[in-house]
């Protein structure tokens, strides 16, 4: 099974994963209006790519927004969950050995300690940001059981990770192959549901920038009619 789960079925995961992504992003682009948001931006590609980068630039700048300075304690916990979300699995000692071994390239690692120290941040953050929407009625009336299943399939590869390296379930190999499993579920899942705001994020990050630095006052009106 473990060789299943690391050989074969990896391949379809990171297939349907690579895939699903580049079908969102040209999706995106395509369904961008013509007339209402394109226009402008090819005779005026300076002003939209610097719009772009800059507003890409300060939303991953922790309170570089207003938006990130209103709710600094939400700042502080959706920074924490995502840096780990993504950073922990890339840089995981145990996931570039299997890289290594099936694929034949790794990435720099990290001690086993710190990556400790980030899936417990990811975890603890995960469930704050959970209880956060059944606590808050503001959120709770958005909230649906397909949000809970989006929140659990991002936090399965974590919990049963940990489960797994401490052996805390008694039986090792059965978390493992849960833990593997449970991630490839994940990145499965990215292109087709909410955690496709994993790739997204930038394109409307920079669709909005685009727009700010070109039709909304960006370009200081240098002969441009809008």
């Amino acid at each position: 099974m473990y060789q299943f789960v690391t050989g074969p079925l990896a391949w379809v995961a990171f297939t349907v994963f690579f895939v699903g992504i580049i079908v969102r992003i040209v999706l995106y682009i395509r369904g961008l209006d013509w007339q209402l948001d394109r226009v402008a931006y090819r005779p005026h590609l300076k002003y939209g790519i610097k719009g772009a980068l800059r507003s890409i630039f300060f939303w991953l700048v922790p309170f570089g927004t207003q938006s990130w300075r209103y709710y600094k304690g939400m700042t502080i916990l959706v920074f924490v969950f995502h840096i780990g979300l993504i950073f922990t699995p890339i840089f995981l000692k145990g996931h570039n050995i299997i890289l290594e071994e099936r694929w034949g390239f790794s990435f720099p690692t990290i001690s086993e300690r710190t990556a400790d120290l980030m899936t417990i941040a990811v975890i603890i953050s995960g469930f704050i940001l959970l209880l956060r929407r059944i606590a808050f009625p503001e959120v709770r009336i958005l909230t649906t059981a397909y949000d809970v299943l989006i929140w659990a399939i991002a936090m399965a590869p974590f919990i049963t990770g940990f489960v797994a390296y401490h052996q805390m379930g008694g039986n090792y190999q059965f978390w493992l192959i849960l833990h593997i499993l449970s991630g490839e579920i994940m990145l499965m899942a990215i292109p087709f549901t909410k955690l496709s705001h994993f790739i997204l994020f930038f394109m409307s990050r920079m669709q909005l920038g685009m727009d700010f630095g070109i039709k909304r006052g960006g370009m200081k009106n240098k002969g441009f009619a809008w």
